[in-house]
């Protein structure tokens, strides 16, 4: 990996907001389908079917080995459950959707968690707490602040709610490639890490446990699970540093 960020300019952040706006529009449709009885694979034929239809290539698929176009996480997996025939949703799962494209050479990467009917307060808070720690670390991602900056806000959020940060997995630029410098980890201390600047392209990702933060991944190689069972939620938006200030990109 590159160790400096790479820049975009406004004719590129243009083509990443178009490629992530796509990846929004399969998350809600996906989430529209969501209910007991379905299996996971439709979930990804779904995205398939979209990504044939706005004439995109999945990102995921085939990237480093993964087999599948979608990440499906139920309950305990964190991230990178693959989609499976035999993987039936239930009342009271929560399900987190994983999801990148490739729209005219540049990546768009989001990511959603979404209840399965009625579901525990437990779970309902975990995800309220999850999504809110991704927008206080997007308010973060300012010209002149450092990662570490962004990284503390999320820490600092979550583990103030009663939750935990997961650690083996973090944000990370995004453009041309899927994972570009900086890394952007979910804990840190403030003012530390690289400087922010107007130009970069950063996919913000807190994956949080209603437990302990450690995970272990399973035997297929790919999906990671709260080593104590804990519930796990995922958020993730794809922004821009602007003069402004940050700008969401994954939004339809």
């Amino acid at each position: 990996m590159l160790r400096r960020p790479i820049l975009k300019n406004s004719w590129e952040i243009e083509l990443l907001r178009k490629a992530n706006a796509i990846v929004m529009e399969v998350l809600l449709s996906l989430k529209e389908e969501v209910e007991p009885g379905k299996t996971t694979l439709e979930f990804e034929e779904l995205a398939l079917k979209i990504c044939e239809k706005k004439k995109v290539k999945p990102a995921f698929k085939g990237y480093r080995g993964y087999p599948y176009a979608l990440c499906v996480s139920i309950n305990e997996e964190v991230v990178h459950g693959m989609p499976r025939e035999d993987r039936v949703l239930k009342e009271g799962d929560i399900v987190s959707f994983d999801f990148g494209v490739i729209y005219e050479g540049y990546y768009g990467d989001a990511a959603i968690t979404v209840p399965v009917g009625k579901v525990s307060e437990e779970a309902e808070r975990l995800m309220k707490v999850t999504e809110e720690a991704l927008y206080r670390g997007i308010e973060k991602a300012r010209f002149g602040n450092r990662i570490g900056d962004i990284s503390y806000a999320i820490q600092s959020y979550v583990e103030s709610s009663g939750f935990g940060v997961i650690r083996e997995f973090v944000g990370h630029g995004v453009g041309r490639n899927l994972h570009e410098p900086p890394e952007v980890p979910n804990f840190g201390k403030p003012g530390r890490g690289p400087r922010i600047e107007i130009g970069m392209t950063l996919a913000i990702e807190p994956m949080v446990s209603a437990g302990d933060w450690r995970v272990k991944i399973l035997e297929d190689g790919w999906t990671a699970v709260t080593r104590d069972g804990s519930l796990a939620a995922h958020f993730e938006h794809s922004i821009a540093v602007t003069p402004k200030g940050p700008e969401i990109l994954s939004r339809v």
